[in-house]
């Protein structure tokens, strides 16, 4: 092949690893339009001039979970970006969350945005969406199901994925017995993770499921748990508050077990730093809530589908430790990781 040969079938790679650059350095935290605390003037510098939107973000939030503080700062941003008014709403049970959605498709909005922890639950509302002609997007949980489902587009982390390349993780630390807290049961991409870590890991697995709306039980639940079972010797849980309260039972139990855990907050970040847990998997929220209500904007404007509308955009797995925590930390307080 000759160099300018080469030089063209390059090009178009290059052009999309500039659009993608430029697309995250557009990423700035802002709250309704308004500029924030950590930065807002980035994404009013490029707001769009297209007609007004309503957005709609429904997820399965739980009272309480920070987590979901990061994917809707993510979203606020694309929102003040693009023109949007973004209404959030949230449920953790799975038939009220579908009324959100439908109340969404009441109000004729423009695109939704839903995450699918449990899809058997959302695939009638979801039709009825499609039905009224507004597009839909997943996020966060369902990448097994998106298509299915009708999607036409979807954000997030193949949680099976994560699972097993967390499974390895435990077997370069050395660990023998671990056992995977579920906060939430019936919820497709806790299990996956699960199942992940029990596929590669070689030591011997066991789930434990806790009430992730009722932390002082989750702390009593691990803590008996570790008491009863001196042979543990990682704690692995499936989001940012339960690993901090995993350090208490911990303490509590005089376990030596060690904890790691999925997806992080400035809290866990600081958590790492000081050796308290040792590692954490990062799915990038605020990606994903980001990209969610962008994507709705890109096709309701260009017509654009973002993986083609066949293949999930990843938002991760990245791990996070002691080698690069300091950097991430930097992030993770803004709310931006």
């Amino acid at each position: 092949m000759d160099r300018s040969s080469r030089s063209r079938r390059l090009a178009p790679v290059v052009a999309v690893a500039a659009a993608a650059a430029l697309t995250l350095a557009g990423c700035s935290s802002s709250s309704g339009g308004k500029k924030s605390e950590e930065g807002g003037g980035a994404a009013s510098a490029g707001k769009a001039t297209t007609p007004r939107m309503t957005v709609a973000l429904v997820t399965h939030q739980a009272p309480g979970d920070t987590f979901w503080d990061i994917v809707r700062k993510g979203a606020e941003a694309a929102a003040a970006k693009d023109n949007i008014k973004l209404v959030y709403s949230a449920d953790p049970n799975a038939g009220t969350q579908a009324n959100l959605v439908q109340n969404a498709i009441d109000q004729k909005v423009d695109g939704i945005a839903v995450t699918l922890a449990k899809p058997d639950a959302m695939k009638s509302v979801i039709g009825k969406a499609t039905s009224a002609g507004i597009p839909v997007v997943g996020l966060n949980s369902g990448v097994s199901d998106w298509k299915k489902l009708g999607l036409t587009e979807f954000f997030g982390q193949d949680e099976g994925v994560a699972g097993e390349a967390f499974g390895n993780k435990l077997n370069e630390v050395g660990a023998k017995k671990a056992v995977c807290v579920i906060q939430e049961q019936g919820n497709i991409g806790l299990t996956q993770r699960c199942d992940g870590v029990k596929k590669t890991f070689k030591g011997t697995t066991e789930t434990l499921y806790v009430n992730g709306t009722d932390m002082p039980s989750v702390k009593s639940t691990i803590t008996a748990k570790l008491k009863q079972d001196s042979g543990i010797d990682y704690v692995v849980t499936l989001g940012a508050p339960f690993a901090l309260t995993a350090v208490q039972s911990v303490s509590d139990a005089g376990s030596k077990a060690r904890i790691a855990t999925f997806d992080l907050n400035k809290d866990l970040t600081g958590a790492i730093q000081k050796g308290t847990i040792q590692f954490a998997v990062d799915q990038q929220p605020y990606l994903q809530g980001y990209l969610a209500v962008d994507s709705l904007w890109l096709y309701k404007n260009n017509g654009n589908y973002s993986g083609g509308g066949v293949q999930p955009v990843l938002t991760g797995p990245a791990f996070v430790d002691k080698s690069n925590v300091d950097k991430v930390a930097e992030f993770a307080a803004k709310g931006t990781r």
